[in-house]
């Protein structure tokens, strides 16, 4: 790999990979996309390429794909057209002889039996993707450990416990940066064989892993409490979240129940050279405890 164009790098998982990039790679050798003005200039200054646009701007693409031969797709948020600022990504490195296309996708068990339609978009990615005759890497990595926080309410999860509809689904959480990491690991050591690696943590947890290791770190006692749906749609709805809010976060939550999330691969530790860290040690840190 001479030279890999690195879209979303100023997001948290975008960053964790070029940290490893660095490693041993130079920054002349990485350029990034942005629509940060500021997070441009200061990629520039370090020596990075770097071009000003987002996926829905074919020109900033193709621009920031000139002389590349690898782009690693950072997967598109779900507030836009996400299938087709992906495409463009696809279509804009295809048109510029780009060899090569990695794309962070998501570790689910069965697409056809998805709650979360919108996780049907990883897979439609992943098929434009193979279809596209560029040789690739799909990254399918689990739920961040690092939502854990968000998904339970932060800190006063520790006072008022932990209310969901997840029933006892489990989730093979891992940490955010150590998937960056090890994706790195992949895109500076492995051959581009149209290969699909599942980034996951060695096991899978429930909310009431949750509870007990946030019992043990703070002291607190921390129950979880297995919600009925119908209650906790109308818990977000007293919160006024939007509609389309509410049905989100339910769908999200349907599929843990569902342990569509479940799955433990040991492709995260073949990469990181270690174990990924554990579910207690991950909150000890996510909560600073």
């Amino acid at each position: 790999m001479n030279k890999i164009v690195v879209t979303g790098a100023t997001g948290h998982l975008g960053s964790a990979v070029i940290q490893t990039l660095l490693t041993k790679m130079q920054p002349g050798q990485i350029s990034i996309i942005t629509r940060n003005k500021e997070k441009r200039a200061e990629f520039e200054s370090k020596g990075f390429g770097a071009f000003l646009g987002g996926y829905d701007n074919v020109d900033a693409l193709e621009n920031a794909m000139d002389g590349a031969d690898t782009i690693l797709l950072i997967s598109s948020g779900d507030q836009g057209d996400r299938m087709q600022e992906h495409k463009n990504v696809v279509d804009a490195a295809i048109k510029k002889g780009v060899k090569q296309i990695a794309y962070t996708s998501r570790c689910l068990k069965d697409r056809n039996t998805l709650a979360n339609t919108l996780m049907e978009e990883h897979f439609e990615t992943e098929d434009y993707i193979i279809a596209s005759g560029l040789k690739y890497i799909i990254f399918r990595n689990s739920l961040y450990m690092d939502a854990i926080p968000q998904f339970i309410g932060g800190q006063t999860a520790l006072e008022n416990g932990i209310y969901l509809p997840a029933g006892d689904g489990e989730v093979a959480f891992a940490l955010r940066c150590e998937m960056g990491e090890a994706m790195a690991n992949v895109l500076m050591g492995a051959e581009f064989e149209n290969r699909i690696y599942n980034f996951t943590g060695d096991k899978a947890y429930s909310f009431h892993n949750v509870a007990a290791a946030l019992t043990d770190l703070s002291g607190n006692n921390v129950y979880y409490t297995n919600a009925e749906t119908a209650a906790f749609k109308e818990l977000m709805k007293q919160r006024n979240l939007p509609g389309p809010v509410i049905y989100k976060i339910i769908d999200f939550i349907t599929d843990i129940r569902h342990d569509q999330e479940a799955g433990v691969y040991s492709d995260l530790e073949n990469w990181l050279g270690r174990k990924p860290t554990g579910l207690r040690a991950g909150l000890q840190q996510l909560f600073a405890l």
